[in-house]
Formats: C-alpha cells, structure tokens, sequence
C-alpha cells in the first residue's frame, strides 16, 4: 500500500514558523505576520520524522507491537492469526490470512488517504515472484540497470565473482583516475548482497578500498560485474517449512595480506531459507585459528541472538 501525501499528515512537535504563502495572505493581517505550522509540509526538515511518529502511534490502537530487531516492523498477533507490517517511509507492506488483512487495511484507510497497490511484485529494487513452492526474490532489474550504467552490456560474463584464492592489495598499481565512479559502483553491489550472498566475501574486499581505490581493484570490481551478469536471475528462493534457526560460520585465520587480520563469514537458516549472511573482516587480529573461529562464531551467535 502506498500513503498519499504522507508528510502532510505528520504533527509538529516543535514550534515551526513559515511566511505566509503567495496567493494565501491573510486579508486580517499585515504581510510581514507569519504562520505557525500545526502539521508538516514537504521539504520541512521535522516532515519525516513527524510522520513517522503518526503512523507508528496509529498502529496500537489496531493491536499492533513494534519489532524489537526492526523498527519499521510491527506485528499483530490474536486469536485468528497473525499480520505483519513493515513500513518503509510512505510504502507499507502487509502479510497475513486474507481476512485479518483486510480489516487492517480499513482500519489504515479510515484515517489515513491510502491506494492499495495489490499484491507485491516490486519493492525498493527487490522482484517477489510467486511459485507453487514459495516465492522467488531477485533484482534482475536492478543488476540489468547497473551492467547498463557502467556500459558492460557487451562484455562477457564469468563463471566466479572473484579468483580462487586472489586477495587484493592496498597499494597494488595505480591509483584510479575517477574514485567517485568506484565509490558509486562498489556501493551498488553493496545492495545487491540483500538477495546475492554469493558475491558478498567479493563486494567486501572492494568495499575495504573506497578511500583510495586502485586499477587492480577496478579490475576486481569489473569481475563482480560480469559475474553478475551472467548470473542475473538468480536470487533466493523462500519455501514454508518446518521453522527452526540453524547456521554456519567461518573464518580464515590472518587472510588479508595488509593487516593480517581475519575474515568472518556466516549464514543463518529458518528452515531451509537463509534470512541473514555477512561477510566481515574482524576488528584484531587473531593469533591463532582457534581465535579465529571463536570470533567468528561470537559474532555469528550475536546475530543469531
């Protein structure tokens, strides 16, 4: 569902003052008299947040809890099932049986101007595909629009987004001619790891040079791409199923050739479905494998927590 206006409906907290707008000037009083504002307007600084304060205090009243691990996530949990909603700015999402949906959705549009845009298919560059065995969730559009960008549509793709076994060097060759270019691609993959943890121990290694990128690490970025782009359908695949937490972790004693410091690398799996990956380089350095992998398997227990 997508709020119409959103941050008009945002009540000031704050005593905000505006000049009286051309073609509304007060016929009772002086020109040089301002406004004081009761609710936000666009492009008012306090907008967002007073928004989000309105909704977010709405949603109580239809028995909804806010999220402890996520605060754009609130559950509604009754005798009849279960909704979840997350809320991203204007956009909010809902899942749950047809019937309890259904009575949120009135409760939302009876205070606020609402447009039901149907069933998900797309969302902050995330395509949802429904199967007969769960959904489907990629950014094939997303990755055609970065290979685009960067005018690799014509390159040919490759079988692994990095060289077995290729660590990168901070002060390999020389410096690139345009950091800002790198900045902006680097952190397009970034998003990219959301549905793509195959390419995170990659992107992780690009992302540690951003300050003073290399041609090297232009080269190794350019792997990821047409790694990408050979790939570009894939994604991950959510199945129902038993709902228990299991994970992995690892780690590789002193593998970063600059500062011989480990990498920490783990999955979390509810059910058959992976719902959270990292790949990390640790804050010390280990002085043995065993500390290695205690680290790793702290900071994985962490977020399993």
């Amino acid at each position: 569902m997508d709020v119409k206006d959103a941050f008009l409906h945002g009540i000031l907290q704050e005593e905000v003052y505006m000049a009286q707008p051309s073609g509304f000037q007060s016929t009772a009083h002086p020109p040089h008299y301002v406004c004081k504002l009761q609710k936000s307007l666009y492009d008012l600084k306090q907008a967002p947040r007073a928004w989000n304060d309105r909704f977010t205090s709405f949603l109580p009243g239809l028995g909804f809890k806010a999220s402890q691990a996520n605060p754009s996530l609130f559950v509604q949990h009754s005798s009849k099932g279960t909704v979840v909603l997350l809320l991203y700015v204007d956009d909010v999402i809902l899942t749950g049986s047809s019937e309890l949906v259904s009575g949120v959705i009135t409760g939302l549009t009876d205070k606020f101007d609402m447009k039901n845009l149907g069933q998900l298919n797309y969302f902050l560059g995330l395509q949802i595909s429904y199967t007969t065995g769960g959904l489907f969730v990629s950014q094939t559009k997303y990755i055609t629009e970065l290979v685009a960008k960067v005018d690799f549509q014509d390159c040919k793709s490759c079988a692994t987004p990095c060289l077995p076994y290729h660590r990168l060097l901070k002060n390999d060759g020389k410096p690139f001619h345009n950091p800002e270019q790198y900045i902006g691609i680097v952190g397009a993959l970034q998003y990219l790891t959301f549905t793509r943890p195959d390419i995170a121990f990659s992107v992780n290694q690009a992302c540690q040079f951003m300050h003073n990128p290399m041609e090297s690490h232009v080269i190794a970025v350019k792997q990821i791409i047409r790694y990408l782009k050979g790939t570009s359908n894939f994604g991950i695949q959510f199945r129902p199923g038993p709902i228990h937490l299991q994970f992995y972790s690892d780690a590789d004693w002193v593998g970063d050739p600059n500062d011989h410091r480990s990498t920490s690398g783990f999955v979390i799996f509810l059910g058959s479905n992976p719902i959270s990956w990292s790949s990390k380089k640790q804050h010390t350095v280990s002085k043995s494998s065993t500390e290695a992998e205690y680290r790793a398997l702290a900071i994985t227990i962490a977020e399993l927590a």
